[in-house]
């Protein structure tokens, strides 16, 4: 999940070798940390937080299919 969360990312940004995405594994979920260009911050986020919504969205769906219970911090 942590490589959708990257390809996803890196194809918003303009630029893409900033985009890092850590993930920490407990016994409950899986967290993932999104992070990005200051200046790209916004085109990942998007209006209103569109973008983000639907990011998680799709790794809530790839999430449900492995049965896993997974969560994306942007920052």
């Amino acid at each position: 999940m942590k490589e959708l969360v990257e390809v996803i990312a890196k194809a918003l940004v303009t630029n893409p070798d900033a985009v890092v995405v850590t993930e920490t594994v407990t016994e409950r979920e899986t967290v993932l940390t999104l992070t990005v260009d200051p200046a790209d911050m916004g085109k990942v986020i998007g209006k209103q937080g569109r973008i983000a919504k639907a990011i998680r969205t799709v790794l809530k769906a790839e999430a449900v299919r492995e049965d896993k219970r997974v969560s994306l911090d942007i920052g």
